[in-house]
């Protein structure tokens, strides 16, 4: 990439991260956006293009250029909930319970949730979607000390966070989290609606209070084509 064409890139980039253009919003013209920028419109056109090869663009040969509004992703260094999520691009968040039962913790649970070995949790297994289309395979083990509601509450299309937070007066501060790649098995691929072997991105989390109690530990499997991770890397001075 070029220094102009890296300038403009990182400049209409910016403004997609600022919000100066909504999920599933036109982009002005390529003319305007290259007087706005001070370039050539080859040089927007390459810009725009390296944006659409990042997933972030999408390219009307009749109607120009949209921001993506298919793909999930979280604003950098911002804890959010898929409900979140969901809802800042102006979709409706879904969830069907698959598994919602209490259980004795695991050793390796216990051990990251600081509880003893065999303490009650909740366990709770869904598919999290956006207007009706599956995006990933939702498991999520709760602490049940102080967690009790969560056991019996009807959580079908509702936030785990904001639950949390109105059921059990717990409020979420930070989370420890982890992505990796994989291939969708078969139970996987058909709650998820794609291909046996379909690439897929499982994000591992431990989330915490203010004051440092880890509460959460989840485990999300997203469809590859719909999720993005992003994240702010900073180098030590």
């Amino acid at each position: 990439m070029s220094g102009v064409t890296d300038t403009a890139y990182r400049h209409i980039e910016l403004s997609l991260q600022r919000g100066e253009y909504p999920p599933g919003s036109r982009l002005p013209g390529e003319r305007e956006l290259a007087l706005r920028l001070g370039v050539s419109r080859v040089t927007v056109r390459r810009a725009l293009g390296l944006l659409e090869e990042a997933g972030k663009l999408e390219r009307s040969s009749q109607r120009g250029w949209f921001v993506n509004s298919a793909v999930l992703g979280e604003v950098p260094s911002k804890l959010q909930s898929f409900s979140e999520m969901a809802r800042a691009r102006g979709l409706r968040p879904t969830a069907r319970v698959l598994i919602q039962h209490v259980r004795p913790a695991t050793l390796e649970e216990a051990e990251q949730l600081h509880i003893a070995p065999a303490a009650p949790v909740i366990e709770l297994r869904r598919v999290r979607g956006m207007d009706g289309q599956p995006i990933c395979v939702d498991l999520v083990v709760v602490k049940y000390d102080g967690a009790e509601p969560l056991a019996t509450a009807d959580m079908t299309d509702k936030s785990m966070y904001e639950q949390l937070e109105q059921l059990c007066g717990i409020s979420l501060h930070r989370s420890a989290y982890t992505v990796q790649a994989d291939a969708a098995d078969s139970e996987i691929a058909a709650l998820l609606n794609c291909p046996t072997g379909a690439p897929i991105l499982i994000g591992t989390e431990v989330a915490y209070t203010a004051d440092g109690q880890p509460v959460l530990l989840g485990m999300n499997r997203y469809r590859g084509d719909a999720y993005r991770f992003r994240a702010d890397l900073f180098r030590p001075a």
